[in-house]
């Protein structure tokens, strides 16, 4: 039995899984549907697309993966495939199910079939990568570069592209939720007594300045660096680590910009304070290359604090507003509710785990 990242993994992908599949989570009502209707139909049905084909099967392989590795690292060889297929099968099967009630959802057997499939192909992938030896290099190459209670960092750093997948009002800004958080309150609050008690704002949100937005960049590219530095042993490994981390964040969010405004709009993002701000997180990180791990942890809690302070403080733009609309719609309805959620906790949850580890007494490595 091995320490593994992939049980945390597996059970956050299942729920992003539900998120995607209900969301928006609204107008739920019996539509006089009998399950056995879309469980028997005739196959293919008559509405479908290739770009729906390949997101169901893509969806679910991760899952498949994720709960073959975690087996196979503690220790349960048998039937880790099929066991694992039968969890995708019976998630996905729920999902249909709660579709019903849904209006904006049409169950699927085709969907159903396809889920089955794809978590069934990342089952066999990550048994077909344990014959090889890939997993007892990845357990050798973890145990060269982490420390050994490095589960909850690789779980949040596995999770930050997703995160930045979302567009962001500002580039690496994830976690403003302070306008949106106030104007939801307040209308859910709207017509009762319980309005008077949310406080107001004294001022209005003000619009980050050039050099606003360029502490913003290299805040929210330096915090993922420091997070890595927490949990990664040597200095010329954290060097690599640092730039992987700024041609991963470039990459995703030049990804992010196309999915929104177009593939010849993917680098319009890339302003000034930008380009700045990013050469700048480059050199800090490089800067602290040689911080202990508790050093990096402190240095951590106050870059997250002073980046959600600055990000909290200013209002999304006109145009940003216009962006969140294209992804409330069409193909994107599938992600919108998953990627926005990601944006929006990361940086907390990240937050949540240096204190954790931080209060607690550093191990040996």
């Amino acid at each position: 039995m091995h320490k593994t990242s992939a049980w945390p993994l597996a059970l956050i992908y299942a729920a992003l899984i539900v998120f995607a599949s209900l969301f928006p989570f609204d107008g739920w009502r019996a539509q006089g549907i009998d399950p056995l209707v879309f469980l028997l139909a005739r196959l293919p049905p008559p509405y479908w697309t290739g770009f729906d084909v390949a997101t169901n099967v893509v969806g679910y392989a991760p899952l498949g993966f994720l709960l073959v590795l975690g087996m196979l690292r503690s220790g349960w060889p048998r039937g880790a495939v099929w066991l694992a297929t039968l969890a995708g099968g019976l998630l996905s099967l729920s999902m249909e199910f709660l579709q019903i009630y849904l209006p904006r959802r049409v169950p699927s057997n085709l969907d159903l079939l396809l889920n089955i499939g794809g978590t069934l192909a990342g089952a066999l992938v990550a048994a077909l990568l344990e014959r090889m030896g890939a997993i007892d290099r990845w357990s050798d190459f973890r145990g060269r570069w982490f420390v050994s209670d490095a589960s909850g960092a690789i779980v949040l750093l596995a999770l930050w592209p997703l995160a930045l997948l979302f567009p962001a009002a500002v580039p690496f800004g994830l976690g403003q939720v302070l306008e949106r958080l106030e104007g939801s309150l307040i209308e859910i609050l709207a017509d009762t007594p319980f309005l008077e008690w949310v406080p107001l704002r004294e001022a209005p949100f003000e619009p980050l300045s050039p050099g606003g937005e360029l502490l913003c960049v290299t805040l929210g590219l330096l915090i993922p660096c420091l997070l890595g530095y927490c949990v990664i042993r040597q200095m010329g490994r954290r060097a690599l680590f640092a730039l992987g981390v700024v041609a991963i964040g470039v990459t995703l969010t030049a990804l992010s910009a196309a999915l929104s405004w177009g593939p010849v709009h993917a680098w319009e993002w890339m302003g000034l304070p930008t380009r700045v701000g990013m050469w700048g997180a480059l050199v800090l990180a490089m800067l602290m290359l040689g911080l202990p791990r508790r050093a990096c942890a402190a240095v951590l809690l106050v870059a997250l604090a002073w980046h959600l302070a600055l990000l909290n403080q200013a209002p999304t733009s006109a145009y940003f507003a216009q962006t969140l609309q294209i992804w409330e719609q069409g193909r994107f309805i599938r992600f919108y509710g998953l990627g926005q959620w990601l944006g929006w906790l990361w940086p907390y949850a990240a937050l949540l785990y240096v204190l954790v580890r931080v209060s607690k007494k550093e191990r040996t490595p």
